[in-house]
């Protein structure tokens, strides 16, 4: 690695680019239907197995400038991750819109299958959650997302009807014995995996991406973060969740009074998807430039604690932001299957 941590990345991206097998996208039939009258044909993936990449927090923040990143966008959903909150109105209410298409999936399918004369584009869904008070039938019914990571992060669902603070646990303990290899949050409950879910539990949020992560001490003082991702959208959407993992080590770090060092990111399949290309191939012609660095206000002592206005990014000087399609995929499908015991 160079002197810009950014070209581990890029390498990345040209790995991917020389050595990838093709791996087909699951579109229901209204998806494909959409892609016909769109005269459009339907992406696939472009995928390599098994990558890793690794920063040094200690020296910069890792938000890429080959292209602008919108860390405000990233800083937001984190807050919304670390929350308890599984509504999108405090995402639609700062004007984020990552998980729009989730909240208005269960929504249409509803309509679909119960009440066709209810339903509504995404666009007309999401107009209605953000003009509505949060107090309204609608907006209660229908802007929870049944899954989302802050629920096995924060209340992972045990079998006698309580909950785990997996989080919570693991800054306890960190500062009570801080080299134990166990600090460890998983976000993959097979209870909630749409093949495998209960009816109660089916929803159209696909299995979580980030499916495991680990703290670890080292050198005496230095927290580390390890990041397993199954999946991984690596032009799209991994740098929004390099910069938000980075930042959450940052957050655990000083709640537990430890310096920051590594941010391990591993994958298992990382791919690009083909209607990417272009895109691709603009951002590879780019030279990085020196990451910013991060500054926390220093009075923030609980993980629970943190504001929008504790946050300080400094000296992010990036290169144009590149657009680029996000694939309409539909998860859910249903099963007669049985994958339990009954």
């Amino acid at each position: 690695m160079n002197n810009y941590p950014e070209q581990q990345y890029l390498d990345l991206l040209q790995d991917i680019i020389d050595n990838w097998s093709n791996k087909e996208l699951f579109f229901n039939k209204e998806v494909l239907e959409d892609y016909k009258n769109k005269w459009e044909i339907p992406p696939h993936i472009r995928s390599v197995f098994g990558r890793q990449i690794r920063f040094d927090l200690s020296k910069w923040f890792p938000l890429l400038t080959t292209k602008k990143v919108f860390f405000r966008w990233i800083l937001i959903e984190l807050l919304w991750f670390l929350s308890w909150s599984s509504n999108i109105k405090y995402l639609l209410d700062n004007n984020v819109h990552i998980w729009d298409e989730w909240a208005w999936k269960g929504y249409h399918m509803h309509c679909l299958e119960n009440e066709p004369k209810k339903d509504l584009s995404q666009k007309e869904f999401i107009d209605k959650l953000t003009n509505l008070p949060k107090n309204n039938p609608f907006v209660i019914k229908w802007w929870e997302l049944k899954t989302i990571y802050w629920k096995m992060w924060r209340k992972w669902p045990r079998e006698d009807w309580q909950e785990i603070d997996q989080l919570a646990w693991v800054i306890e303990w960190l500062k009570e014995k801080p080299f134990r290899k166990s600090y460890v949050v998983s976000a993959w409950n097979p209870s909630f995996i749409y093949h495998m879910a209960s009816e109660k539990n089916k929803n159209h949020v696909p299995p979580f991406c980030h499916t495991t992560f680990q703290f670890a001490v080292t050198h005496w003082n230095k927290l580390n973060l390890w990041l397993y991702q199954r999946s991984a959208d690596i032009f799209l959407w991994v740098p929004f969740n390099i910069a938000s993992y980075a930042l959450l080590l940052q957050m655990v770090a000083q709640v537990t009074g430890f310096e920051v060092w590594e941010f391990v990111h591993s994958f298992w399949d990382a791919h690009l998807y083909s209607n990417h290309m272009d895109q691709i191939k603009k951002q590879l012609s780019r030279s990085p430039k020196t990451f910013p660095t991060m500054k926390l206000n220093p009075d923030i002592k609980d993980i629970d604690d943190f504001k929008f206005e504790d946050f300080e990014l400094i000296d992010y000087n990036p290169h144009p932001p590149i657009k680029a399609p996000i694939a309409n995929i539909w998860w859910f499908e249903e099963r007669k299957k049985k994958w339990c015991c009954s």
